[in-house]
């Protein structure tokens, strides 16, 4: 009798949330620790978190890993500042070998920039086609005020290093009412003519900034869009990157400008992406405190069974949205965490 030979294992089944949502998109948070301490992102005396409590880049790589198993074509590795992270390049080199698998289909960076003209190349090699670059002014005074510690010329130094290693540059603006109104075509203008796409967003009630500094930063990108509509004729795309944003093109010039919107229209309709901190929380929803702890399925054991139970766990509690809103004059919504601890 010809002895049965073990069948393959089956590949684990895709990731879908409550509502029918194939999660496909993870942001991993690699630190909480940043150069900058930008105004609308976290306090200018942070307290950090005690590097014990950090995953390891071995860790990472075998969460991360475990979703890509699961389902995740797309990851993002976000911060804090990422390549602040000692090592960092390891974990995207570790990463990089989902991209020669096919598994994982891109693998992109979210950064302020300020260390991108040391690391651009290696990033390139590691299969990243795509960088976000966090951006708010081009005026280098109004730049060390929002960041406080950051210097705009670094930044611009990060920037031509990317272009110069291939890779696709975003520039992500947080829009903010009597900071950056006065730049709006100074921004498109700029990223017309360096080649860069643009996207905007709106300021989230993140970490505790107070009310007040809150609703005094609140620029609705509806009246941002009034405002490019009055220069451009906005042509709408159905073009989706698997992220929040949606997009325009300018007729008059070709470019592409992105809005992301969670106050003034949620998208949370087509949300297929869950967040990652880098001490094991995964946060289902941006706009919600739930959270999962899979640190400690992934320090209990080597074994990855336990792990994927976990996130199978977390997925069917991914609520149908986040309660934002500024609507009524007052911060609705708001979480206590800074962006950095989740990631962007």
């Amino acid at each position: 009798m010809t002895p049965m030979l073990p069948s393959p294992a089956a590949p684990s089944p895709l990731l879908m949330d409550p509502f029918a949502r194939a999660i496909s998109y993870l942001r991993v948070s690699v630190t909480d620790r940043c150069d900058f301490r930008c105004t609308y992102c976290m306090a200018e005396h942070m307290t950090f978190l005690p590097r014990a409590e950090l995953l390891t880049l071995e860790e990472l790589d075998r969460l991360c890993s475990a979703f890509v198993r699961m389902g995740v074509q797309k990851l993002r590795v976000t911060g804090g500042e990422p390549l602040v992270r000692r090592g960092i390049m390891t974990f995207f080199r570790a990463m990089s070998r989902h991209l020669g698998t096919g598994a994982l289909k891109e693998l992109t960076l979210t950064t302020n920039g300020s260390q991108l003209a040391r690391h651009a190349d290696e990033v390139a090699a590691c299969g990243v086609r795509r960088v976000n670059v966090s951006l708010d002014t081009l005026d280098a005074e109004r730049f060390a005020k929002v960041t406080r510690w950051g210097r705009l010329p670094q930044v611009l130094d990060g920037l031509r290093a990317a272009r110069a290693a291939g890779l696709r540059v975003k520039i992500n603006t947080v829009a903010l009412r009597g900071f950056n109104e006065d730049e709006l075509f100074r921004l498109v203008d700029w990223c017309g003519a360096e080649g860069h796409d643009l996207t905007f967003i709106e300021v989230m009630p993140m970490g505790e900034m107070g009310e007040d500094t809150r609703l005094d930063q609140y620029w609705p990108l509806t009246e941002l869009r009034t405002r490019l509509a009055e220069r451009f004729s906005l042509i709408e795309l159905s073009e989706r990157t698997g992220g929040p944003a949606r997009y325009v093109r300018l007729a008059e010039t070709g470019q592409k400008i992105g809005f992301i919107t969670p106050l003034t229209h949620n998208f949370c309709e087509s949300c297929n992406r869950v967040r990652l901190t880098c001490t094991g929380e995964l946060f289902m929803c941006l706009g919600q405190e739930d959270r999962a702890d899979l640190r400690a399925p992934l320090r209990r054991t080597s074994e990855d069974g336990p792990l994927e139970q976990a996130i199978r766990e977390a997925i069917a509690r991914k609520p149908k949205g986040h309660d934002f809103d500024y609507s009524r004059k007052t911060v609705a919504g708001q979480m206590s965490r800074h962006m950095s601890h989740t990631g962007g």
